[in-house]
């Protein structure tokens, strides 16, 4: 009699391909139109590379170009610490998947782009010093000498100029023989004080808004038109206030907006100030004679010469009658 078994055998899944292993990884494998990225299995199965940076490297081929992949955007996008990523990161631009290059843009400004290469790209060697290499002859320049200095010889198989006898001394010559006298330096312009200002104005705009960071270029030309405002009475205030109010939200060239408002918005030239009006004395109008100090009680009183208040003059008046009649 047959050995009955209590559970009937599984029914094979009909979406599922079989497998001729019995362990390991099966791939279901299902079609994509245009979600997908391509990912060579030379990065995937990379021997020398972590989980982290090829897990990363997959992110930067599927993200579109222009995306910022940059320490700090990276971070607030993965749960990894800014440590992991920075190390990753440096694995990919040694294997040659990554390249992060400083450029400057049209605009001065310096900025640092991320080349990220489906296939590995070979890393410029360092140059280094070769012993036993053959270095390319130098050409001689010309150079002049003075009497008392012989040139060494330039390679080793030069043979060095013998040295002239020295001349037997003679008696100096006259300046009017044609001696050359040394060269006057010329004067250097000195800075001026408008320029410094207008600069130092235009350098400390990123203190208000970082989006305003100018180069020394830019910061040279426009600092001619900061100094035609300071020409005609603006204070630096007003100046740092007319480019800094009201920018707008996407700011890509601030040199632009910050030229266009110190062109458009110049203000007039001051009008010249009024004169005051002169002092008029008019006739048969008194003026009130000065402050004096009293000599014998020292109160202020108003006399046109100094002496005693007109109580102490008839006090003593009295007090002199008084003793006689006595």
């Amino acid at each position: 009699m047959a050995e009955q078994k209590p559970n009937p055998a599984p029914r094979p899944n009909q979406g599922l391909r079989r497998s001729t292993t019995h362990s390991g990884v099966i791939h279901v494998r299902t079609y994509q139109s245009g979600q997908y990225v391509l990912i060579g299995n030379h990065l995937a199965q990379h021997h020398a590379l972590s989980l982290t940076a090829i897990g990363l490297a997959a992110h930067i081929l599927s993200v579109p170009e222009g995306t910022l992949v940059d320490i700090r955007s990276l971070t607030l996008r993965f749960p990894e610490g800014r440590d992991r990523i920075a190390v990753a990161l440096r694995e990919l631009e040694e294997h040659g998947y990554l390249r992060r290059v400083r450029e400057h843009t049209r605009e001065g400004r310096l900025v640092t782009r991320t080349y990220a290469h489906h296939l590995p790209c070979p890393q410029p060697q360092k140059a280094a010093s070769v012993s036993g290499a053959v270095r390319p002859r130098a050409v001689p320049t010309p150079a002049v000498h003075a009497p008392d200095e012989v040139p060494e010889p330039s390679q080793e198989g030069d043979r060095p100029a013998e040295r002239p006898a020295d001349p037997p001394a003679a008696a100096p010559v006259p300046a009017e023989c044609g001696a050359s006298e040394p060269p006057v330096p010329e004067p250097q312009p000195e800075p001026d004080p408008r320029h410094e200002e207008a600069a130092c104005l235009l350098s400390g705009l990123r203190r208000t808004d970082e989006r305003l960071t100018l180069s020394a270029r830019d910061v040279n030309r426009l600092a001619p038109s900061v100094v035609a405002w300071l020409e005609r009475g603006a204070s630096p205030a007003a100046v740092h206030r007319t480019l800094t109010a009201d920018l707008p939200l996407s700011l890509k060239h601030p040199a632009g907006v910050i030229a266009y408002r110190l062109r458009e918005l110049l203000p007039p030239p001051l009008p010249p100030a009024p004169t005051a009006p002169p002092v008029t004395v008019t006739a048969g109008v008194r003026r009130p004679d000065p402050f004096q100090d009293c000599d014998g009680c020292e109160r202020v009183f108003r006399s046109a010469a100094p002496g005693r208040c007109r109580d102490c003059r008839y006090g003593a008046a009295q007090w002199d009658g008084a003793a006689c009649a006595a």
